[in-house]
C-alpha cells in the first residue's frame, strides 16, 4: 500500500521523497524498547530536520502510525520547519494508553493530534479519527486502491479451474484464516482444484492443516501472482480480521469472485453482494464456494461485477483525485 501511496502521489505530479528510514516498530509491546526507541529518534529528529531545512518541501506524509509502530520523527520535524503534517491509515485506540505498549500509544494518539489532515481507508479507522479529531483537523476517506489506472481484459477460464487462496502464512489471524479454509475445504467436492500463494514462518502449520488438498506455490512474484489469478475459478479468503486486504483488490480486478467473510474493512472493498457472516464460519464460507463452483453463469457474473466495482472504485486515478483535493489545501499546484 505504501509503495501504491508513492506511486498515486508521483501521478498526481508531486515530487516523493523518502526522508527517514527510522524503524520505531515493537511488535511484542516492551516498555523498555519503546523508551529506547523513543529515545534514539531524537537523534533522527535533528538529522532530518538538518537535511530538509531549505529543501523546498511543502508537506510531510506519513503511513500507517499506530501503537505498535508511531510516528516519532514526521510531528517534531514538522513542527520546527512549520511543514504541514499529513498522516495516511493511522489510526488511534486509546484502549492501549494502559497496558504493555502506553508510550508508544501516546506517541501515537500525539501523531494524530498534530495532523493537519488524516486519510483513513476504512470506515471502522474514520469513526475513532472523526470522533476524537481536533476542531481544526480535516479527516477524509482515502479508499484503497490499486497502483494502476486501467485492467487488463478479463481471462477466460477453463472448466477445471481451481479455487485460489493466498495469504502470508504466520501466526495470528493469518494462520485463522488458513484454519477456516481448511475446514471449507472438507466440505467441498474432494476433487475440486486448490491452490495456495504464500509463504512464511508458519507453512509447515498450514502445509499440515490442508494436506494434499492443496497445491502450495510459495511466495510469487507480482507476475506468477497475477498469472494465479488468471487461471483461477474464484478466490477463497476468510479475513481474519483484516483491514481491508490488497489481494480482494487484486483477485476482483482479474474477475474472480470473491469468497469471504462479512467483516468491517473487508467489506469496504468488495463489489456489494451477500458475504457469509462470521458466526456461519467453515460451513457458509462452503455453501459460497460450492454455489460458485456449481454454476459458472453465475461465477461470470460476480466476476464481471467485481471489475466494474475495482475500475470505478480503487484504482489510481481516484487516489490521485482523493489526494490532490486535499494536498491543495497546503502545497501550490503541481508540476
Amino acid at each position: 500500500m505504501a509503495r501504491a501511496l508513492i506511486a498515486a502521489l508521483g501521478a498526481g505530479g508531486h515530487r516523493v521523497d523518502v526522508a527517514s528510514r527510522f524503524t520505531s516498530r515493537d511488535g511484542k509491546g516492551d516498555p523498555e524498547r519503546q523508551a529506547e526507541l523513543i529515545a534514539a529518534a531524537e537523534a533522527e529528529v535533528d538529522r532530518v530536520t538538518d537535511a530538509l531545512r531549505d529543501s523546498g518541501f511543502a508537506a510531510w506524509i506519513t503511513y500507517h502510525s499506530y501503537y505498535k509502530a508511531p510516528d516519532l520523527i514526521g510531528p517534531a520535524v514538522c513542527a520546527r520547519l512549520g511543514l504541514p503534517y499529513l498522516l495516511i491509515e493511522a489510526t488511534r485506540a486509546r484502549k492501549r494508553l494502559t497496558g504493555p505498549w502506553a508510550q508508544f500509544a501516546a506517541r501515537a494518539e500525539a501523531a494524530c493530534d498534530a495532523a493537519n489532515t488524516i486519510f483513513h481507508l476504512t470506515e471502522r479507522d474514520g469513526e475513532a479519527l472523526l470522533r476524537d479529531r481536533p476542531d481544526r483537523q480535516r479527516v477524509v476517506h482515502l479508499r484503497p486502491f490499486l497502483p494502476q489506472a486501467e485492467l487488463p481484459p478479463v481471462p477466460s477460464r477453463g472448466p477445471d479451474a481451481p479455487v485460489l487462496c493466498a495469504g502470508m502464512m504466520r501466526p495470528g489471524d493469518k494462520f485463522e484464516s488458513y484454519r477456516l479454509i481448511a475446514q471449507t475445504l472438507a466440505l467441498i467436492p474432494t476433487g475440486t482444484p486448490v491452490e495456495v500463494a504464500g509463504d512464511g514462518p508458519a507453512r509447515p502449520q498450514v502445509e499440515a492443516l490442508l494436506g494434499d488438498r492443496a497445491r502450495f506455490l510459495g511466495a510469487l512474484s507480482a507476475e506468477e501472482m497475477a498469472a494465479a489469478y488468471a487461471r483461477a475459478a474464484l478466490f477463497l479468503w476468510p479475513g481474519v480480521n483484516e483491514a481491508f486486504g490488497m489481494v480482494y483488490l487484486e483477485a476482483q480486478a482479474a474477475g474472480l469472485p470473491v469468497v469471504a467473510q462479512d467483516r468491517p474493512g473487508v467489506r469496504e472493498v468488495l463489489e456489494p453482494g451477500n458475504y457469509p457472516a462470521v458466526d456461519a464460519g467453515a460451513a457458509g464460507l462452503a455453501r459460497h464456494v460450492n454455489a460458485l463452483l456449481a454454476d459458472p453463469t453465475a461465477r461470470a457474473a460476480q466476476g464481471a461485477a467485481a471489475v466494474r466495482h475495482i475500475r470505478e472504485y480503487h484504482l489510481i486515478g481516484s487516489a490521485v483525485t482523493t489526494l490532490n483535493s486535499e494536498l491543495s489545501r497546503f502545497v501550490g499546484a503541481p508540476t
